[in-house]
């Protein structure tokens, strides 16, 4: 029996086969992996992870639907379903407790809140081997988007500071019940290696950033105002007349390391 969607969790299930093999073939899950589903809902792509994998951990705050997948799973393989909101769990705290290096995390993120998850991720990013998730098409197309662009902004830089971020697919309304009323794409994240990674203090990164991002009208010199001044732009290497959405990551990096010289 198919459960009724809650919008209080912005729920949108999964049902066409199509996209769910297009999902699982990108993933490539191995009987070695440990994974994670966020959100597994009436269990759609649950049960093809777990025959391929043997074992999974799910993540649901939904308990009318802990008992349906519980049943479902049974003659699949082995599932464990955390009874938790995802921005509770502690990933890095899983993968030490299982004895795994490192996860690799999926789901069909609710919209309302996919961003705050994104980061709830980036934060355990050393604990993670990869992230595949369905998401806003609009949000995917902010997270890989390039300086310059309309859709570069706050998101963008966190996320690719951390991450690189392949979007692979699209996924219309009607592949989902009920159809959300707006376009899905599926992503990939793979967290950046150590070396990869840049060496300032990420609280100072998320305070420039979002100082920048949010007066993005505004020069830099005027949007930064409260942290940096103009001559300390300057010794960023960062033209204080340019606006945010001109900058790279890795400029951002700079105006966090003179930012964390006050």
């Amino acid at each position: 029996m198919n459960a009724r969607p809650k919008k209080s969790f912005g729920q949108h299930f999964l049902h066409d086969r199509r996209y769910i093999d297009s999902i699982v073939s990108s993933i490539r899950p191995r009987t070695e992996d440990f994974m994670v589903e966020i959100g597994p809902g009436e269990g759609a792509l649950t049960l093809p992870l777990l025959a391929a994998a043997g074992k999974l951990t799910a993540i649901e705050l939904d308990t009318d639907l802990i008992p349906g997948l519980q049943a479902r799973a049974a003659s699949v393989g082995e599932l464990h379903i955390v009874h938790a909101d995802v921005l509770n769990v502690d990933f890095s705290a899983m993968a030490h407790s299982h004895g795994v290096p490192r996860l690799r995390i999926a789901g069909n993120l609710p919209y309302y809140i996919s961003s705050p998850i994104l980061f709830h991720c980036v934060e355990h990013a050393a604990a993670i081997q990869d992230m595949h998730f369905m998401l806003q098409k609009e949000v995917v197309d902010r997270m890989a988007a390039a300086p310059g662009s309309k859709t570069y902004g706050r998101l963008s830089v966190m996320l690719q500071l951390a991450c690189r971020v392949e979007p692979l697919f699209e996924v219309p309304p009607e592949a989902f019940r009920p159809p959300p009323k707006v376009d899905s794409a599926v992503v990939r994240l793979l967290p950046l290696a150590p070396e990869e990674l840049h060496d300032a203090k990420p609280e100072d990164v998320y305070s420039v950033v979002k100082a920048a991002f949010g007066q993005r009208r505004k020069t830099l010199s005027n949007a930064l105002g409260q942290l940096l001044d103009a001559d300390a732009i300057r010794r960023a290497d960062v033209d204080p007349r340019a606006r945010a959405e001109t900058l790279s990551p890795a400029d951002f990096v700079r105006l966090a390391k003179v930012y964390s010289e006050r």
